[in-house]
Formats: structure tokens, sequence, C-alpha cells
């Protein structure tokens, strides 16, 4: 996870910075960012002076082996200890993450935590997760490195015949047997008409001669994601076929190219989607062309119409431009992008050129 403490130290500054004395953090996301504890129940309450993870007896043990540099305070039902602490700390400003909490969780945080002010904060942690360590990097590059080989290995079960269903099992058990830790989200495996469908569930169609088949997928490793998709033609290539692909893969060419420090999400995204305007099939590409990748699969920076969000080096963005037409059916084809000091590094290596399978 890299040091624990340099992320600690950036958030105290935070802390200092907007005059609170406590920070409470519930996304189990942020909290292993922050200290490595990797369990999905408690929270963690970072003051100026001390550091701590709150969980019950199911993950002490596992969170004092894994939070280096934090005390570790089992919870249970008779007793708030998180809100003892904060009394005891004397704690008058508590910051606490506002994306993450719903309305009930509101009313019982006031009631906790009476005679504090609550300071609602957004992107404290996120922010620290937009640019990618050396160790973040490298987990993120396996699990790709995972993916692709796994994709490879998949490529030969893909026959006419073949259920949607059948193809994601048999890659995401490939991909775990690979050592994957699981999947970085459900793979989606769409064919023909369905694969006008940008984030369908595969189902029991079977592929048939002249469908499009579209596999997006990705692998997780020491909890990093990686995201890839690509398309097949099925049997038989038509000129439509051919068509709708060859602009996804030149608008897909000209987002990669975008990518290099100092541009904005919004020129990445049109760097790609002016191709496809340009093509006719503008209506057909309603999402934004690519997102950041790291401990969640959908995370900043954001590469869409109207991201005002600069690269830099170190980023890991997606760029995955796609044309959909209902009835027909749809293309897209996505790498996964290292932003670096110069340009940018493609970590997805699966081929890219149009490929027609017509094995029976």
């Amino acid at each position: 996870m890299g040091s624990p403490n340099s992320r600690v130290d950036k958030l105290r500054e935070k802390m200092a910075a907007e005059s609170v004395d406590g920070f409470l953090v519930t996304s189990t996301t942020n909290w292993r960012y922050i200290s490595g504890f990797t369990g999905d129940a408690g929270c963690l309450l970072l003051t100026g002076k001390s550091s701590g993870i709150f969980t019950d007896s199911r993950y002490t043990e596992q969170a004092e082996d894994e939070a280096e540099g934090f005390s570790v305070v089992m919870t249970t039902l008779d007793a708030d200890e998180v809100q003892i602490a904060v009394k005891r700390e004397g704690l008058k400003r508590l910051a606490f993450e506002k994306d993450q909490v719903t309305y009930s969780a509101w009313e019982k945080l006031k009631e906790r935590f009476e005679g504090v002010e609550l300071v609602p904060t957004s992107g404290w942690v996120e922010d620290l997760r937009l640019v990618k360590t050396a160790e973040e990097v490298s987990h993120i590059r396996k699990a790709q490195d995972i993916a692709d080989d796994a994709f490879a290995l998949l490529t030969n079960s893909v026959h006419i015949g073949s259920r949607e269903i059948d193809l994601a099992l048999e890659f995401e058990f490939t991909m775990r047997r690979m050592g994957s830790d699981g999947l970085a989200f459900p793979i989606i495996a769409v064919a023909g008409e369905r694969s006008s469908l940008p984030h369908g569930t595969p189902s029991d169609r079977k592929l048939e001669a002249g469908d499009f088949i579209t596999f997006d997928f990705g692998a997780r490793y020491h909890g990093y994601c990686s995201d890839e998709t690509r398309t097949f033609v099925m049997g038989r290539l038509d000129a439509k076929h051919e068509e709708v692909y060859n602009v996804v893969l030149e608008a897909q060419l000209a987002g990669l190219e975008a990518v290099r420090p100092g541009v904005r999400g919004m020129d990445v995204d049109a760097a790609g989607r002016q191709v496809i305007e340009k093509a006719g099939y503008g209506q057909y590409f309603g999402h934004g062309i690519g997102h950041g990748v790291g401990l969640n699969v959908h995370e900043g920076p954001r590469a869409a119409r109207k991201s005002e969000d600069v690269l830099r080096p170190g980023m890991i963005v997606t760029v995955e431009p796609g044309i959909y037409i209902p009835g027909f059916g749809g293309c897209r084809i996505e790498d996964i992008v290292l932003v670096t000091e110069t340009g940018h590094e493609i970590l997805s290596q699966s081929p890219k050129d149009l490929r027609v399978l017509d094995r029976l």
C-alpha cells in the first residue's frame, strides 16, 4: 500500500488548513488507502496526534496485522468507542465524508457527537488517490497482465453457439486461477443486438454468425483494478460491422494520442468523440470516453464532455469510445493508460485489430 504515514501527514495538513481537529473516515476504500486495513466494517478516526481503526471482533486481529502505525480499538454493541474517543481527545470540529453518509447515518452522527461541530467534506482522500505511487502502478499493471493473459485463453473458447453467461463464468475462473483477487467489476459479455447495451449483463443468449461480441473485463491484484474492452465479430463480417468497428478504433486511437500531462479530460473526450461524430454516429456514443482506475474501477480523473480534470504524471485512465445502435449491436474498444512525464504508456496489451471468429 505504500507508506500510510505519508498519507496521514497529508490529511493532517488538510485538517489544519480547514481548522478541524478530527477526521472520521467511513469509506472502506478510503480507510484501506490510508491505513492498509482491508476489512469492510468499522471506521477510521484521525486526529492531530492519533490515528485509530475502530472495528468489531471479526476484524481486530486482521486490522492489527494490516494497519501498521494505527491503534486498533474493538467496537461492541454496549459502548460507542468512537464517541468515547472523540470526547476523550476533546475534539471540537470533526470532519466527515459527506458523500458516504445517508440521511439516517447523518441523524446518528448528530446524536453520537452532540456538542461537536460536524464539518462535511468531499474528496479529501479521493484527491490523494488521483496520482498513483510506483507500488500502486505495479499492482494495476499486474492486474492488467492477468486480465490480458486470461483473455488470450478465453478467445479459444469463443465459438458460434457459446452462451454469453458461460463465457463470462469461464473468464472469471481463469482470471482467479491466474492470481486475481477477484473481479474488478462483473464481466460484461454481450452479443448480437445485446451488444448495444454498454453495461449489459451476460445472458443465456447464444452467439450467432453475424454477431458483434463485446467483452468488458478487469482483474484485481492487491485490491487494485484493471479495465479493458475488446469486440469481435462472429462468423460473418458485413460492411456495417467493419465500418462501425473501424470508426470506433480510429476514435480510440485519437483519444489515446491526446493523453499526456496538462491535457484536460474534456480534451481527451473531444479527440475521440469528434471522430465518431464526423462519421455520423454521434448519437450512438452517449458516455464519457474514460475514467480513472485504482482501488475502484471508476474513480477520478474523469474524461468526459465537461470534465475540467487535468491529467498529471502517475494518473491512470481508460480510453473507451463506443458506438451502440439499438437493434443492430454495439462496439467498444478500451485500453487502460498510465500518464507519464512525457506522454502515456498503454498498459493493456490484447490485440485491437478487427477479428472475425468463425469457430463452430
